[in-house]
């Protein structure tokens, strides 16, 4: 039977991460993984220019049942150490706003970086293949394969990453290995994921598809200020993915679609000087034409600013300003670009990954409830832990 020092189950960011670094430690190492090329999500990641990190990275940007747990991982290896390896494969990169950074070419550049990383540290990569069943053993454990074969290791890393983008072979194996040795998951759920609008606000919007702008989209506490876009299905666009991950179905969120003006005051100053102006026209002076019509495109508002109440010029900037939404549902791990949830950290340890139960068993990457926002985070997070497990197994 053939015996490794470390299997890494998963062949994405934070798999492939583990693997080098242990394989530079002189571990003799084998990543498996069941797609037919290394690190698609990485390919696709980006637009296909891989948002492979963020150079503002810290815990305050992750969500996790356990907030503390991602601390040691991410303050071990930062966004530099990250950015001196693309550096030193002569990748080269840009900046966008918000610290995101893209590479200037294909985001196979990183794909093929971290392979390179693997064999240098002669870790063996083997692809189209599936784990069975996994069993522990006195000396580590053992891993029956699709292709009839049984391995052996001393420690398995699990790197499998969550639900999200099924399309691209995503399954639940990570968390159902978690539980076959007793870990606990915690709920998971679609994140970073467009919203949806039932059937009856999707009639009244339906004009609106295809209209993007600058907006703060809010739910209770958290707020994000990036662009929106309408969809034939609701509401998309950053603002929108990064909310998601804090909305839950049945609470309602707030779009201010002119973001650092009072619509309330704008209103008051075109009733003032222009008051023969509709409102409609007026409003397709500060918002996309279509959106501005469909706002002020209610009987309350048809007749010329002049004639507007204050109450009414209230009622028509809330709309604009606090406008309150109740999306129906998200469109799911079919577009979700994460999961959120997963392994619970409270059975690992956070300066190994490893299994507090299970000497030798390490969760890395997305599997673990530790999700990030949109802009390079998640894959800090994937760098980070891969890194921190490849120095303990």
């Amino acid at each position: 039977m053939d015996r490794h020092d470390v299997v890494v189950i998963g062949a994405g960011a934070a798999g492939m991460m583990c693997a080098a670094i242990a394989g530079r430690r002189g571990r003799k190492v084998l990543v498996l993984d069941s797609a037919k090329k290394p690190g698609e999500k990485i390919r696709i990641s980006g637009g296909g220019r891989c948002n492979f990190t963020n150079i503002h990275a810290t815990p305050a940007q992750f969500l996790s049942d356990n907030p503390h747990f991602c601390i040691s991982a991410l303050s071990r290896f930062s966004p530099a150490d990250f950015i001196a390896l693309v550096d030193r494969y002569r990748i080269k990169w840009h900046e966008k706003t918000l610290g995101q950074l893209f590479c200037d070419g294909p985001a196979t550049q990183i794909i093929d970086m971290l392979l390179a990383e693997m064999k240098a540290g002669e870790a063996q990569l083997r692809l189209a293949v599936t784990v069975q069943y996994v069993e522990k053993t006195p000396d580590g454990f053992t891993l029956q394969l699709s292709s009839g074969e049984m391995l052996e290791c001393g420690a398995l890393v699990v790197a499998t990453g969550g639900k999200s983008i099924p399309k691209m072979g995503a399954t639940d194996f990570g968390y159902r290995l978690a539980e076959q040795f007793g870990l606990g998951v915690t709920e998971t759920r679609p994140g970073l994921v467009p919203l949806t609008f039932d059937t009856q606000l999707l009639e009244r919007l339906e004009d609106l598809a295809g209209v993007a702008l600058p907006a703060r989209v809010s739910c209770g506490k958290t707020a994000f200020e990036e662009a929106l876009l309408f969809t034939h299905r609701g509401l998309s666009g950053p603002a929108i993915l990064q909310i998601s991950s804090y909305w839950r179905e049945g609470r309602e969120i707030a779009l201010d679609l002119l973001p650092g003006r009072d619509a309330l005051e704008a209103l008051r100053t075109a009733r003032q000087h222009s008051g023969k102006q509709s409102a409609h026209t007026f409003l397709s002076t500060l918002l996309p034409k279509r959106l501005a019509k469909t706002i002020a495109d209610l009987p309350a508002y048809q007749e010329p600013l002049g004639g507007l109440s204050d109450g009414k010029l209230r009622a028509l900037a809330a709309g604009i300003n606090d406008w309150r939404i109740v999306p129906s549902g998200t469109e799911g791990y079919r577009t979700a670009e994460v999961t959120l949830g997963g392994v619970d950290t409270r059975d690992l340890d956070s300066r190994t990954m490893q299994a507090k139960a299970i000497p030798g068993l390490h969760f890395v990457g997305e599997v673990v409830d530790v999700t990030g926002w949109l802009g390079g985070y998640n894959f800090q997070w994937a760098w980070a832990s891969g890194w921190y497990a490849g120095q303990a197994v």
